[in-house]
């Protein structure tokens, strides 16, 4: 029974709030991005209100304040958020109307992102998390959840709307599709937004997806239509595009002049279909209009007042938040620190490797990787596996194989093809408290996930820690040992060193893998884990299976070789080719495996070149903004006096890999060039 004099409450205290930023804290300066909701609002509200269960979850959008007011915001949160003061969803960190919120009596609303259409796919895995925990966990809790995310026409021309609209009809997901059409994205009228302008339409013949569509500005219809696509979801059967039509009664932002592009014919019959207006010709007879507007006015303006007071964010803690503070494995095993030479043998030539348990046969990188997950799906019931080719194939790379048989297809599944659907489907299920694993078949194939994994990177900063996000994703990386090219052999970590929020990890050999897939996979940070093709099936890589219980830190260097005059810092398959470079040197090469480079260990990198006076970078990635930049730079600012020759990097040339592998091994730096730059450096 929907509850009307609660819907115009809200609906007067989010056009007050409206008003008050509209006509005094824009044109004051207090607030900086003003986005109206005029005319959006009846339909968010009603469905905000309908979304009580305790595990509902949704994903907002830049134009859904009514829609948190309904779910809980109050309007001293919402005044805060827009002048970025503290006491607010992301204590003045993100634009005041991008949200977050835990659940108080009505939907979680997860982590909105500033970008248009990225809010679909995460609701998407919150939608397959509550059908999870329902049937694979038994929580009965969860039973009856749904998940709903609102978004105008203009998203639904967007990457996010479709990879969302497939996975949740695929799978029969229980998931709202809130599309408030006002006409317009911005400027642009929607039929460039979709063929007709009518998205209803279009989709009419999509399967196992109930389209119910009319007015967001009539009380009655709305109401009926946003009750029917919630019992629908509540029910399990299936996703439901609620298509709603709604004024949208100012421009985009504050100031813009919507003359423009509309003309007064439509201002003027856009007004006339006001939600306001339509609600009070509903119930003017039933409530006591005046008087509740005055009441909501003092209410809102005692709650700016209070608002006004809050003090601003402290200018020094903008840093805080970013990672985890004391990365952990879980609260029963925390990781043990390890320095660079702990856990390390003597192996045969130079070289060392850790020692993990040294009893039983060598695995291979990719077996290793295999075992990680299966005896992590065994001890963590939350833990899920899934990508693309994943299940019966066993991945591309077979690294997988035989766990969906283990386990089965809710467990370790395929998905469909679609890197932004991986990513944000994996943020969904991670904001909901599952243990995401997905995997991107290769690096270059992650491009179209790049806006969801920046948006997980800033899960927890731009929350101020309320929300974490520890999705960990696997990326074959680099050149095969069997061909190269330019779309399966990229390395490209550089791009990722530079998302911030992430770890990320280039083991060298199987040991490290299982140490540092195993501390990601019981961490609470989002991390890269990369897999270099060359060394999944390589005897330089394999080592003895080091134990169920193995974990290696982040950010801690593994000394692979003993020198004195020439410092060398490398990571993933170039460390095999330093060590052959450097077997013609006696004990002049010092060689540093970083294992990670987000973080990186800084400390054994400077003790090293302290020691020898000399640096060599070598990686896979290119050589123009690679990460031996970073590291060049770093140990430029704080060791240059300890330094007795020019700091020197060797790197892929800055072009793609090519095909022909005689032109591949002609830019990726082989053993005889580094070995060449080696005795350049011991000469000087």
């Amino acid at each position: 029974m929907t509850d009307w004099n609660q819907v115009a409450r809200l609906l007067l205290t989010s056009r007050t709030i409206d008003r008050i930023e509209e006509d005094e804290l824009a044109p004051q300066g207090k607030v900086t991005y003003q986005f109206s909701s005029k005319g959006h609002e009846l339909a968010q509200i009603l469905l905000g209100l309908a979304l009580d269960h305790a595990h509902d979850g949704a994903g907002v959008y830049y134009r859904s304040r009514p829609f948190m007011l309904a779910s809980g915001l109050t309007p001293r949160e919402a005044f805060a958020a827009d002048m970025a003061l503290t006491g607010s969803p992301s204590e003045g960190r993100d634009v005041g109307v991008v949200y977050s919120l835990h659940a108080r009596g009505h939907a979680t609303i997860l982590p909105s992102s500033g970008d248009v259409g990225a809010q679909y796919t995460p609701a998407a895995g919150w939608a397959q998390a509550a059908v999870y925990y329902a049937r694979v966990l038994k929580d009965q809790h969860w039973n009856g959840a749904v998940a709903a995310a609102l978004g105008g026409d203009g998203s639904v021309a967007t990457n996010g709307f479709w990879a969302a609209l497939t996975i949740a009809a695929t799978l029969q997901l229980p998931m709202i599709f809130l599309i408030e059409d006002n006409g317009y994205g911005i400027s642009v009228p929607g039929h460039f937004q979709t063929p007709g302008g009518d998205i209803s339409a279009n989709l009419a013949s999509f399967k196992n997806l109930r389209i119910l569509t009319g007015s967001g500005a009539h009380p009655l219809e709305a109401d009926a239509l946003i009750t029917e696509a919630v019992a629908h979801a509540r029910a399990g059967h299936g996703p439901v595009l609620l298509h709603l039509h709604v004024p949208r009664l100012q421009g985009h932002t504050f100031g813009e002049d919507q003359t423009a592009y509309k003309t007064a014919d439509q201002i003027s019959a856009e007004q006339q279909d006001d939600p306001l207006r339509r609600l009070w010709e509903f119930l003017k007879d039933e409530i006591d209009w005046d008087g509740l507007k005055a009441d909501v006015d003092a209410t809102v303006r005692a709650d700016l007042t209070a608002a006004l007071q809050q003090p601003e964010p402290d200018p020094q803690g903008a840093e805080t938040h970013l990672f985890e503070p004391v990365p952990h494995s879980s609260p029963e095993t925390p990781l043990v620190p390890t320095s660079s030479h702990e856990n390390l043998r003597e192996s045969t030539g130079n070289s060392t490797e850790l020692m993990g348990s040294l009893d039983g046969p060598r695995l291979n990188l990719g077996e290793t990787i295999r075992r990680v997950m299966e005896s992590e799906l065994e001890a963590n019931p939350r833990l899920l596996v899934f990508g693309e080719d994943i299940g019966p194939r066993g991945g591309v790379h077979r690294v997988t194989l035989g766990l969906q048989a283990k386990f089965g297809d809710m467990r370790v599944f395929d998905t469909s093809l679609s890197e932004e659907g991986i990513m944000g489907r994996a943020l969904g299920l991670a904001l909901a408290g599952l243990r995401p694993l997905p995997e991107i078949q290769f690096r270059k194939y992650a491009d179209p996930a790049y806006e969801q994994m920046h948006d997980t990177g800033w899960v927890r900063w731009r929350t101020a820690g309320k929300f974490v996000a520890p999705v960990v994703v696997r990326i074959p990386v680099g050149y095969s040992r069997r061909t190269g090219d330019p779309w399966h052999s990229v390395s490209d970590e550089a791009v990722y060193a530079h998302m911030q929020g992430w770890r990320i990890a280039i083991p060298s050999n199987a040991a490290d893998a299982a140490g540092l897939l195993r501390a990601a996979l019981r961490g609470e940070d989002p991390v890269i884990f990369m897999e270099h093709r060359a060394l999944y099936d390589t005897p330089s890589s394999r080592r003895p299976w080091p134990g169920d219980d193995y974990l290696l830190p982040f950010g801690v260097a593994a000394r692979v070789r003993e020198g004195e005059a020439l410092t060398v810092v490398t990571w993933g398959e170039m460390v095999y080719r330093c060590l052959e470079a450097a077997k013609n040197f006696g004990n002049a090469i010092e060689i540093l495996d970083l294992r990670t480079i987000s973080p990186w260990d800084t400390t054994a990198v400077l003790e090293s070149v302290r020691k020898t006076g000399k640096l060599l970078i070598a990686h896979e990635d290119t050589r123009t903004g690679g990460f031996a930049a970073e590291i060049a730079a770093t140990i430029a600012e704080e060791a240059f006096m300890d330094l007795d020759a020019p700091i020197a990097r060797i790197a892929t040339k800055d072009v793609p890999i090519p095909y022909n592998i005689a032109s591949m091994n002609a830019v990726i730096p082989g053993v005889g060039e580094i070995s060449v730059r080696m005795e350049e450096l011991l000469g000087w």
